[in-house]
C-alpha cells in the first residue's frame, strides 16, 4: 500500500507494508508513479518518501514470482525505471528516510531520490548472490562512481551489507542519523526546504542532473549556472531574498 498526505507545502509518501518490509509488487510500483504524479500536480514544495515499520524497501516483492515465466525486464524497464526517472525529474527537493533494508529496487528508490538520510543501523548493498540475480536499479553506476570497482565487485561477490554509518562514510548518501531521530529529522529538513526558493532549487536539481549524467567540465558547467542565475532574475524569490538581505530581515518565499 503506498500512503500520500500533503501538509503545509510537502508531501509525504509511505510505503505501508511492514510485514513485507515494504517490498514492491507491480500494482505498488504503479501506486507509487501515482503518488508522485498527484504530488507533482498539486505543487508541492518539497517531497519526503519514507518506509514504515522496520524496514525502507527490502526491493521487489518475489514471494510469488515464478522464475520460468519471470519477465524481469518488463519489471525493471517497464515499470521500475519510468518511476526512477520521475522521481528523479520531480519539480521540488526530494528527501528519503531510509532505515533498515534498502536493497534492490529499494536501494534504487534512493538513488532517484536528492537527499537520503539513513539510520546509522541501514542495510545497503547487493543481496543478490544468494539468488542467482544481478544487482539493479541504479546499484552498479552508484556503487563504482561512489567505492571504485573492487569494494563494488566485492559487495556484489560476498553479499555483506553495509551499514547507514558505513554506506555515508563512502559517500553513497547525505548523513548517518541516530534512527529513532531519522524520520523527525527528515521530516524537519523537508519542511525548511519547502519554504525555500523553490526555483533556486530547481534550477541547481538540474544542474547537478547534467554534471553527473553528461559529465561536463568546469567551464561548461559554469555557462549553466551563469543562465540558470539570469532566469532566476526575474523571480519574484529573487526580488525577494535581495530585498530582505538589504533589510536585514528573513526573507519570505514562495516559490515562484
Amino acid at each position: 500500500m503506498i500512503n500520500l498526505t500533503i501538509v503545509d507545502g510537502v508531501a509525504e509518501i509511505v510505503l505501508d507494508a511492514p510485514k513485507k518490509l515494504n517490498s514492491l509488487d507491480e500494482q505498488a510500483i504503479d501506486d507509487l508513479d501515482a503518488a508522485y504524479q498527484e504530488a507533482e500536480q498539486a505543487e508541492v514544495r518539497s517531497l519526503l518518501l519514507r518506509g514504515e515499520g522496520k524496514g525502507f524497501c527490502a526491493g521487489r516483492d518475489i514471494s510469488e514470482v515464478v522464475p520460468a515465466t519471470d519477465d524481469a525486464l518488463g519489471f525493471l524497464q517497464g515499470k521500475v525505471t519510468p518511476l526512477m526517472r520521475r522521481m528523479a525529474a520531480f519539480p521540488a527537493p526530494t528527501f528519503a528516510a531510509v532505515q533498515g533494508a534498502c536493497l534492490g529496487v529499494g536501494l534504487g528508490l534512493a538513488i532517484a531520490t536528492d537527499v537520503v538520510y539513513v539510520a546509522e543501523n541501514a542495510k545497503i548493498g547487493s543481496p543478490f548472490a544468494a539468488l542467482g540475480a544481478t544487482l539493479d536499479s541504479g546499484g552498479h553506476a552508484l556503487f563504482v562512481e561512489r567505492l571504485g570497482a573492487h569494494r563494488t565487485l566485492d559487495l556484489i561477490y560476498t553479499g555483506d551489507l553495509m551499514s547507514g554509518a558505513e554506506a555515508v562514510a563512502a559517500g553513497l548518501f547525505s548523513r548517518a542519523v541516530d534512527p529513532e531521530e531519522l524520520l523527525e529529522f527528515t521530516r524537519g529538513k523537508a519542511a525548511v526546504a519547502a519554504q525555500g526558493a523553490t526555483l533556486a532549487f530547481r534550477e541547481s536539481k538540474a544542474l547537478v542532473a547534467t554534471l553527473r549524467d553528461q559529465r561536463i567540465g568546469l567551464w561548461e558547467s559554469l555557462k549553466d549556472e551563469n543562465h540558470a542565475q539570469g532566469r532566476l532574475c526575474d523571480s519574484a524569490d529573487y526580488s525577494e531574498g535581495f530585498a530582505a538581505f538589504q533589510s536585514k530581515r528573513k526573507p519570505i518565499f514562495h516559490g515562484h
